[in-house]
């Protein structure tokens, strides 16, 4: 098989990380591994393994005709079979297609929050979809939702996993105490839902305890983030809660941390959590999404309604309190992403539907 992801940023999103991930294992399995990111590239692009075949596309509008003639271009001299289109990627991806009408387009949809959503929202999506050979999802409800709306019958539920890689440069040092920090790695935008963590740390007053709190992702510097610091700033926290913006040297900044959260409102299967569990950081975790099949409550992780400000100080309450309950979730997080998640596994199962 000779196949190609296509992603529209290398920024650290779950996507952009599946889509990495996927070119560099399957590099090892199959004939022709690539990866194209079409609008921007990121601080994922020096994970991209030697032997995946690279390109960006530098594309600057929805339709651009020039970028549609480069990726036409790659996939004719490369004599791709398959491209796999992680998420908004699917617009070019069909409009190639068009031009190579042989080739044959996997999207795969991360999108947790599109099961809210309706098919007038999507209408682009829908209609294009009868162009698309099959469709991956991250979890069941947005298999089901693509049974209902989608015009393509093959729909297959593809777990995600993860990586650590040890080349990466260890360069983020999280500030406050050994064994008393908290992290958070998400991006900072909807439906993260990072107020819910801020507001969970301010009224717990965990700081007076020593703790701190340690947000890493993108910062879009907008309205969203500009809610979380004047919050933090307007309950004299600057000091127990910090912000390091997008970062790439995830396993260390996760080495330093005692306890990993997510809030989300809405999530497809969430990579985050894969990572702690990597780390063997013990979680409280959204149950939205696939998060509730991922984690089993008082096993490897403990759950909560994240519009819930209740049940989030009362699952952070516990972790914080009790040290031999970190100990025991992080280990049994450990061995469930182990078991279920690992790269072989997923990579195996991704071939098997390439093939369906």
């Amino acid at each position: 098989m000779r196949i190609v992801q296509i992603i529209d940023s290398l920024n650290a999103g779950g996507a952009e990380r599946m889509a990495v991930n996927y070119a560099n294992s399957l590099a090892h399995s199959i004939e022709f591994s690539g990866l194209i990111s079409t609008r921007d590239e990121g601080v994922l692009r020096n994970q991209i393994k030697s032997q995946v075949s690279y390109l960006f596309l530098r594309k600057k509008k929805r339709i651009d005709f020039l970028a549609i003639i480069r990726l036409r271009k790659y996939l004719r001299e490369n004599k791709v079979d398959i491209i796999h289109a992680h998420s908004s990627s699917f617009f070019i991806a069909v409009l190639t297609k068009f031009t190579i009408p042989k080739i044959k387009i996997i999207w795969h949809d991360h999108y947790g929050a599109r099961i809210k959503e309706t098919k007038k929202e999507n209408r682009v999506l829908i209609f294009l979809s009868m162009f698309f050979y099959s469709i991956f999802v991250v979890n069941l409800e947005l298999k089901e939702w693509s049974k209902k709306n989608m015009n393509c019958s093959r729909i297959f539920f593809i777990a995600n996993f993860t990586r650590f890689d040890s080349t990466i440069k260890q360069e983020t040092h999280l500030k406050g105490k050994d064994g008393k920090r908290i992290v958070v790695l998400a991006n900072l935008k909807k439906p993260k839902n990072h107020i819910l963590i801020l507001k969970a740390f301010f009224e717990l007053e965990l700081n007076k305890m020593g703790w701190s709190l340690h947000l890493v992702g993108r910062d879009y510097n907008d309205a969203y983030s500009d809610n979380l610091k004047t919050f933090i700033k307007s309950n004299l926290l600057k000091d127990h809660i910090y912000l390091y913006g997008e970062k790439s040297d995830v396993s260390y900044i996760l080495s330093q941390a005692s306890i990993g959260v997510l809030a989300s409102t809405q999530e497809g299967f969430p990579v985050t959590l894969l990572e702690y569990g990597l780390a063997k950081l013990p979680v409280i975790s959204t149950n939205a999404g696939y998060c509730s099949t991922l984690i089993k409550d008082k096993f490897n992780g403990l759950l909560f309604n994240p519009l819930s400000e209740l049940e989030i100080n009362l699952q952070l309450s516990k972790l914080i309190e009790d040290e031999f309950l970190r100990s025991n979730l992080g280990g049994n997080l450990k061995q469930s992403v182990d078991e279920n998640y690992s790269e072989q596994r997923v990579i195996e199962q991704l071939i098997v539907a390439y093939n369906k």
